[in-house]
Parts: C-alpha cells; sequence; structure tokens
C-alpha cells in the first residue's frame, strides 16, 4: 500500500484536477484500491507488480492525467507510521502541525541557517526525509512556512506539507481492509 501526495495541484483556482478522473485513469493504467483524500492530491493505493519505483512512476501516469506536470512523492504505509511516530511535537496535532514530505532527504545546510528564535513559538524538526513545522497559531498566521517554502521549493526535490489531520486519515486510510 502506497501514500502518493500530489505537489500544487486544486490549489488557488490553479492546475486543476478532479479527483475522480485521477482514481480513474490511474485504475485503468493498473493501480487498485485507489482512494482518494480532500481534493489537495492525496491517495493511498497498490501499484501495478512491476513498478519499481513508485516516486517516478506515478508522476509520469499523474501528470499525463492531468495534462500539466504533477510532482508526486510517496511513501509506503509502515514509512508514514513510522512518521506519525517519530512526531517531535507530540502535544501538537490538528491544523498547529506540519509536515513537509520530500522525495529525497534534503540537506541539513538548507536549513541551518534559519534564526528559529527569532519565529519563536513557531518551530521545525527535519528527520530524514520530512519536515515537521510546528505552528502554534495556525499556517494561515505563521510566518515560518513562507521562508521554509522558499527553502523547500528551490531543494533538488521540492517538498509538499500537509497538516497533522491530513497525516493521521491518510495513515487510517492504509489499514482499511
Amino acid at each position: 500500500m502506497i501514500v502518493a501526495l500530489l505537489r500544487g495541484i486544486n490549489v488557488g483556482g490553479s492546475h486543476q484536477l478532479p479527483m475522480a478522473a485521477l482514481r480513474d485513469g490511474l485504475t485503468a493504467r493498473g493501480c487498485s484500491g485507489v482512494v482518494s483524500y480532500i481534493q489537495s492530491g492525496n491517495l493511498v493505493l497498490d501499484l501495478p507488480p512491476a513498478v519499481v519505483d513508485a516516486d517516478a512512476w506515478l508522476t509520469a501516469e499523474i501528470s499525463e492525467i492531468a495534462g500539466f506536470p504533477v510532482p508526486t512523492t510517496t511513501r509506503t504505509a509502515d514509512e508514514l507510521a513510522a512518521i506519525v511516530a517519530s512526531n517531535p511535537y507530540p502535544s501538537a496535532g490538528g491544523t498547529t502541525l506540519h509536515v513537509t514530505f520530500f522525495a529525497a532527504a534534503p540537506s541539513t545546510g538548507q536549513f541551518a541557517a534559519i534564526d528559529v528564535a527569532a519565529f519563536a513559538p513557531e518551530a521545525f524538526t527535519l528527520h530524514g526525509r520530512e519536515l515537521y513545522l510546528h505552528l502554534p497559531a495556525g499556517m494561515g498566521r505563521a510566518k515560518l512556512p513562507t521562508l521554509v517554502e522558499r527553502i523547500a521549493g528551490s531543494a533538488s526535490a521540492p517538498g509538499t506539507s500537509r497538516n497533522w489531520n491530513t497525516v493521521t486519515k491518510l495513515l487510517e486510510l492504509t489499514h482499511r481492509a
């Protein structure tokens, strides 16, 4: 079971991709159990057995379905469970905690120059291919995400962020029968 996170679709009126068309298109390409969660590009599915590189295959197939480039990052159900278990901000959740998922682990140097104290009480922790963002006032009022997004967007493998509610819902969807 794979969780696919699509970057930059159905946000702000551009790059529209109906989830029903995406589910149907992936099913036609051999995926099974395709479930989408909300309109911002979250999928749980099983890939065709011959697929070796989930990120590359899904990026190519979804981009073809959409008619525009759709960078896609994947995690297995076990990887997503480990991400949830590794939460460095256990008292945070809902919309005050976000995770940025990268296809490849970003360099710690990319984030080392950030003066975290200047953004307090906002905070972040880089753990492998994930960046946890603790935003006590939520994403809408936070200042740290703008800087992090600029860094993440310029990374060799750009990231895509999800709030904790979405992360835990996707994990729950990986446990469906």
